[in-house]
């Protein structure tokens, strides 16, 4: 009997509907203010795709097009119901969570990161983890400190 004529999904359409979660990180879910409030918008706009998905008649395509916001869903509940919101640091002497540091790598220009959370983490926007290597060797270090990472050395140039 043809597939079309049974009530049980294709293998194809059950991959499709079926996402494995997202890797949660085995680091605490340490977040400043600003790295909670994105995680909890996108918690609701991956409550709203999937709400949206839910007026598409046809129960295959309905089905696939929930899958990717209910997984995603199911990754922002858990990062909102586990962050641990951190205060900005109250002194500037040494770098901790929350700061932004400048640092320069061997005869580069200097380069400033804030030190955030896993989820709120962008590089491109000027923010690091907090579970990256370069802010784990730069923690606790002041102004002047030099560190290794891997074969290159950072010197702290400021700490805002």
């Amino acid at each position: 009997m043809s597939v079309a004529f049974t009530k049980e999904e294709s293998t194809e359409t059950a991959s499709e509907t079926m996402l494995p979660d997202r890797p949660i990180s085995a680091n605490p879910n340490l977040v400043t203010l600003t790295g909670l409030k994105q995680i909890q918008t996108h918690l609701e706009e991956a409550r709203a795709a999937f709400e949206a998905a839910n007026c598409i008649e046809d129960v295959n395509e309905r089905r696939r097009q929930q899958a990717s916001p209910l997984r995603d869903a199911r990754y922002f509940a858990e990062r909102v119901r586990s962050a641990q919101l951190m205060p900005d640091p109250i002194s500037h002497d040494t770098i901790a969570f929350g700061a932004t540091v400048t640092y320069c790598r061997d005869d580069k220009p200097p380069q400033t990161y804030r030190i955030v959370g896993e989820d709120e983490a962008d590089p491109k926007s000027g923010t690091i983890s907090f579970a990256s290597p370069v802010a784990r060797a730069l923690m606790g270090k002041r102004v002047g400190d030099v560190v290794e990472v891997g074969e290159q050395e950072l010197e702290v140039m400021a700490i805002s």
